[in-house]
């Protein structure tokens, strides 16, 4: 039986203006695999994400996320998709719990699950604190609940251990780590953490691929290539 596809890019491109931030990317990802996204500043991996999160379309090539076209079938996987970026889509004056109330009610989810994932990062006793008011590394586990509240198929990661402590690494790690069992696409600058995570590794230079294949078929100068 043939294993379903999570993620098809056929000569994908996008630009911004003049500059080009991706180019011809080819890249076949199956379902509960993890795809390891590595490069320099400007190589084009948050262009990857927000392409796959519905947040910007292609100018060519062919995109498709969990069997569906995009951006011609969006509606039908944004609420399949979990997305944990820089800004961490929380309201600043809001409680850790009235944010995930908020997100809740929008993807139509029990109130307990959001109960659930904050015990689950340790933050069930800060959860009536404002956001504006927790730490980074707080603001991040939240932000990790956010990501996860409507149990998404599919996760982009960027630098998603950004501000945890190890105690707090550990907490996140079964909702996010390759033991969550989900197809995982993680852009990290730290080669050597996710190497160990990856099924494929994808490296980026302004937007153009330099390397992809799985780790152990990885040339350690290819990596080191990658940052010159």
């Amino acid at each position: 039986m043939a294993v379903l596809a999570a993620l098809e890019l056929r000569a994908l491109t996008r630009s911004y203006g003049e500059r080009l931030a991706l180019a011809d990317l080819t890249v076949t990802l199956e379902a509960g695999q993890t795809l390891a996204v590595l490069g320099p500043n400007g190589a084009g991996k948050t262009t990857l994400l927000r392409l796959l999160a519905t947040l910007l379309r292609p100018h060519a090539g062919e995109l498709r996320v969990l069997g569906h076209a995009l951006p011609q079938e969006s509606w039908a996987v944004r609420g399949r998709i979990g997305l944990l970026g820089h800004e961490p889509l929380l309201y600043r004056e809001l409680t850790a719990r009235e944010n995930l109330a908020f997100h809740a009610a929008l993807h139509g989810v029990a109130s307990d699950r959001a109960e659930q994932l904050l015990a689950a990062v340790g933050m069930e006793r800060r959860a009536d604190e404002p956001m504006r008011t927790l730490s980074r590394g707080m603001v991040q586990r939240v932000a990790v609940c956010r990501a996860l509240l409507h149990d998404p198929e599919l996760l982009l990661l960027d630098e998603p251990r950004a501000n945890l402590d190890p105690a707090a690494s550990e907490l996140v790690e079964p909702l996010i780590g390759r033991s969550s069992g989900r197809t995982r696409v993680i852009v990290s600058h730290d080669p050597a953490g996710l190497l160990a995570e990856a099924d494929l590794v994808l490296g980026l230079v302004r937007g153009r691929v330099r390397l992809l294949a799985p780790p152990d078929a990885l040339d350690p100068s290819a990596l080191s290539e990658l940052y010159r």
